[in-house]
């Protein structure tokens, strides 16, 4: 059977109805093939998740938490099933166009920053503009102050990311995420680095630009942060054990 040209401007690839889900995952498996036998991460999952929710996926070490993440942004591929993220069958893509797709959909934001050392904080906001060209250039420098504003530490746009504190960074890291104005931001525990009250702080920021319509899947192994979330997905050995809606 013949299959059909997927392209980055192919309106067959995206569905803009209103009902739409923002993520759907259908029959959702991974398995990690190595010399000592296979491993399956994910098995059978089944997950919708609508615009503007925020979602926190919770569950132990290896429960097949960061598999799901890396699936949903096109980082890994299923092994099988079918996974819809903004309307776009992102199991179809090919690498380029899952580059490509990525910078002007999803927003990454990582447990240990991964801030680049050597630029500025304003510089690591630029970066990901450069890369997908949706905002122009003599734009990049003033998009990335307003970003780091509204996170709250424009005053470190000059700094080199060591200069800054763990909530700053991470804060930084937000920003980042927020550079092409993605509609769904996708957080691997990001609250894993920090203390108490920089946790409760960056939770709130996130709680916020939920109210402003983005659609936020966190990650994490914390059970106790329902009073930020519409609803709570627990993954247990790779599979939906229990999915809790507010």
């Amino acid at each position: 059977m013949e299959r059909t040209q997927i392209t980055m401007n192919n309106p067959t690839m995206k569905n803009n109805s209103n009902d739409a889900p923002a993520v759907q995952l259908r029959q959702v498996s991974k398995v990690y093939e190595s010399s000592s036998g296979s491993f399956t991460a994910l098995k059978d999952i089944n997950l919708r998740i609508q615009p503007g929710k925020f979602v926190a996926v919770v569950g132990k070490s290896g429960s097949g938490k960061t598999t799901l993440l890396n699936v949903l942004a096109g980082i890994d591929r299923p092994t099988n099933g079918t996974i819809s993220v903004d309307g776009t069958r992102v199991d179809l893509l090919s690498e380029s166009q899952l580059a490509e797709w990525r910078g002007r959909t999803i927003g990454l934001v990582f447990q240990f920053f991964q801030l680049l050392p050597t630029l500025t904080i304003a510089e690591n906001v630029m970066l990901p503009m450069e890369f997908v060209k949706i905002i122009p250039a003599a734009e990049h420098r003033s998009r990335a102050l307003e970003l780091l504003e509204r996170v709250g530490i424009r005053n470190q746009a000059d700094k080199l990311p060591a200069a800054l504190s763990g909530g700053e960074q991470q804060r930084a890291a937000i920003a980042r995420a927020l550079a092409n104005n993605p509609p769904i931001l996708i957080a691997d525990e990001p609250t894993g680095n920090l203390d108490e009250a920089t946790r409760t702080s960056v939770l709130e920021l996130f709680a916020k630009l939920n109210a402003d319509g983005r659609t936020i899947i966190l990650v994490t192994h914390e059970r106790d942060i329902s009073g930020y979330t519409d609803r709570q997905v627990m993954l247990v050995d790779g599979h939906v054990a229990e999915d809790f809606q507010r």
